[in-house]
């Protein structure tokens, strides 16, 4: 067994190693359009700094730790640092050294991180929160507190970062109670009914405001860079989303362009996008089979099962916000403790 642990500790920091250096150099060799957010959170040109908001909070964060005023290699060098010391805090997985697909997962993830953290990002904001949430989880505190406030953080994350993590810490505890109903397909019933709470919740705020979800997220940031270089892996509905049959076909084809993203392998002469629909497509096959073992333990008690909800809401979400396959992978890197605890969640109980 010790074996195994050194080996999973010497793969563990050969990969950190490899994304170090991706951190660093990545300013100098990634496209331009890795970097279209970054002159915003560092020279806040209409002086939006503040703490309400994922713009406002990231340019006040850069200022007031001085990263700012830091080359982007060194910026890259340190965030990079601080989230792969995160994962090692969380564990480090047993037979990490073996060449499986849960674990080719992981080793891509290590480099993927690295290309969107190579800058000033939100992402990095968001997965030092959230791995606040994996750390709670791992105390050994009375079970129903610790999701209780789990869930409370979440919301609170929604309310000064990113709004749609509300909808997260609502949806979360319906899939639950999902869950618990005696369905012959929990997998697909998970899904199912979670993406049509998704589009009541979205069709009910159109009805209140005047405007879909979609349409103030996706369809509004589309708008802004329609035919710019942003727009390679662009989603689009097709149908429009002004009526709530639209807005139902869209959040349906958004979930799916970016959660099973084979619409996407038109780009098959763009690397960069086959790489990110191969990672996608890798961990939605995971994590559904981590899911299945984690259902057959039932639900009481089940802390992999809740931050599988989590997850899984965060997923169907992203289905009405998300522009273009670029940003969801950018994304999900900003729950990636999530991911990482409930992958190996066994190794690290």
């Amino acid at each position: 067994m010790k074996s195994f642990i050194n080996k999973s500790k010497l793969i563990f920091f050969t990969l950190f190693l490899l994304g170090l250096i991706v951190s660093i150099l990545g300013v100098f060799i990634l496209p331009e359009r890795f970097f279209y957010d970054t002159a915003v959170l560092i020279e806040d040109k209409h002086n939006e700094i503040g703490l309400i908001g994922s713009y406002p909070f990231t340019i006040w964060f850069y200022h007031i730790t001085g990263l700012k005023n830091l080359h982007f290699a060194i910026i890259g060098a340190l965030q990079y640092s601080v989230v792969i010391y995160i994962l090692y805090k969380i564990g480090i997985p047993k037979r990490f050294q073996i060449v499986n697909v849960k674990n080719v997962l992981v080793y891509l993830s290590f480099i993927i991180l690295a290309v969107f953290l190579c800058m000033p990002s939100k992402e990095f904001i968001n997965f030092l929160y959230l791995s606040i949430i994996v750390f709670i989880l791992q105390k050994n505190i009375i079970f129903y507190k610790k999701i209780i406030f789990c869930l409370l953080l979440v919301f609170f994350f929604g309310i000064f970062f990113r709004p749609y993590f509300i909808l997260v810490a609502v949806l979360t505890p319906i899939l639950f109670l999902i869950n618990k109903v005696k369905l012959n397909n929990k997998k697909t019933a998970i899904f199912f009914y979670g993406l049509l709470v998704t589009i009541m919740m979205s069709l009910s705020y159109g009805f209140l405001k005047g405007e879909f979800m979609s349409q103030s997220s996706r369809e509004y940031i589309n708008n802004i860079r329609d035919g710019g270089k942003a727009t390679n892996s662009v989603i689009v509905s097709p149908v429009d989303t002004n009526k709530w049959y639209g807005e139902t076909v869209g959040i349906m084809y958004g979930f799916f362009s970016v959660n099973l993203p084979l619409n996407s392998f038109k780009h098959i002469f763009k690397p960069q996008i086959i790489m990110f629909i191969f990672w996608q497509l890798l961990m939605l096959l995971i994590l559904l089979i981590r899911y299945d073992k984690t259902l057959k333990k039932g639900t009481y008690k089940n802390t992999s099962l809740w931050v599988f909800n989590m997850v899984f809401s965060y997923f169907m979400i992203q289905g009405v916000f998300e522009p273009d396959l670029g940003s969801a992978i950018r994304h999900k890197m900003g729950v990636f403790p999530l991911i990482y605890f409930i992958l190996y969640y066994d190794s690290f109980r």
